[in-house]
């Protein structure tokens, strides 16, 4: 049972879980009963978070049927990637310009260990490749790129797609971006990691 002052905060961080890891699935219908009784709340408190999520367009109302775990048309998906695809140069031009050698540590780090490697585990280029991406943001210091792009990245993650290419194909782009942010090249950067994103939205959008 959840116990907390503002009670709405919690269910609506379990019910944005629930959908990030695949237990809610796009498209399913929101039980709000069985919600309710499962996480030993009322179903006050759970339609404030309800609505919360919905704000986030995670979740959305549909007129006498009820609340659905918000399912993304091709078009939306095709949206966040042009989203990303701004937001991820911008942030490459901003770590350009503030030619600080740690970000460029943080940056590399997140792929040396799949150098010269003849196979590439999946799963563990995976994490590293959104560990990358986040890091890009979030080393800019600018605090509304990060939360706009939290945005874009939250439905990423409910589409699902996890990597669109392949690591043979990006671990050395990733790299290209990061060179052109060491030596302080801001349109290089950001060119970079723009058709880094378009790369995979146009490989989304063709499928």
């Amino acid at each position: 049972m959840i116990e907390h002052n503002n009670i709405s905060q919690p269910i609506y961080l379990k019910l944005k879980e629930m959908i990030l890891n695949g237990e809610l699935k796009q498209g399913e219908k929101i039980v709000q009963e069985k919600i309710a009784e499962s996480l030993g709340v009322s179903r006050t408190p759970l339609m404030k978070a309800l609505l919360a999520l919905e704000n986030e367009y995670l979740v959305e109302s549909i007129p006498r049927r009820g609340m659905y775990v918000k399912a993304l048309n091709k078009k939306e998906i095709v949206d966040i990637y042009i989203c990303r695809e701004a937001l991820e140069g911008m942030a490459a031009r901003l770590l350009a310009l503030s030619k600080d050698d740690k970000i460029i540590k943080q940056l590399e780090d997140c792929f040396t260990s799949f150098l010269n490697k003849e196979k590439i585990n999946i799963k563990a280029y995976s994490k590293a490749d959104e560990k990358f991406h986040s890091l890009l943001i979030k080393l800019t210091g600018n605090s509304p790129l990060d939360k706009i792009y939290f945005f874009g990245k939250i439905h990423d993650k409910v589409i699902g797609h996890g990597l669109v290419r392949p690591p043979e194909e990006t671990l050395q782009e990733h790299f290209k971006i990061i060179k052109a942010i060491a030596s302080g090249n801001a349109n290089e950067a950001e060119n970079l990691a723009r058709l880094h994103i378009k790369k995979s939205r146009e490989l989304l959008f063709n499928q």
